[in-house]
């Protein structure tokens, strides 16, 4: 199954490059990065394409999410946070599924939210920042799930 996964709204060069190697490290053939902008839109998007390049992956960068969810045609849109009211047992993950992260720590404002499924898995309440959440989210639905 080739899912997308998405870092959206990321100013940290570091935090980049971080979600990157976690999210090419569980195989996953596509990143999309939209709204990066600060030190990660300079110094983190070189590496993490460079990254992308030695690894045989996909690396798409989009100025805003609502660009991601409309140019690859997804018909299921799970924006992941701690910090979402509803939580979910699994994923129900598809071809055309995308799986969105924010890139800090306020996670989604309320437009964003309206863009897809804002959910959590359950018992994954725990706001320990974007890259923990993520490794500990993607593991479950990807890996500990039937991919």
């Amino acid at each position: 199954m080739e899912i997308s996964v998405v870092l959206h709204n990321v100013t940290s060069s570091q935090r980049l490059v971080d979600f990157a190697k976690l999210v090419f490290g569980l195989d996953v053939k596509r990143l999309v990065l939209t709204k990066v902008g600060g030190t990660a839109a300079q110094a983190g998007i070189p590496d993490v394409g460079r990254l992308a390049l030695k690894t045989g992956k996909s690396l798409i960068i989009l100025p805003d999410l609502k660009d991601a969810i409309e140019l690859l045609g997804s018909r299921r849109v799970y924006l992941l946070s701690p910090l979402a009211d509803r939580e979910v047992d699994q994923l129900d993950l598809t071809q055309d599924s995308l799986l969105v992260f924010s890139g800090i720590e306020n996670g989604f404002t309320k437009i964003e939210q309206s863009l897809g499924e804002y959910i959590t898995l359950r018992s994954m309440k725990v706001d320990t920042g974007p890259i923990p959440y993520a490794s500990a989210v993607l593991y479950c639905a990807l890996v500990g799930g039937k991919r």
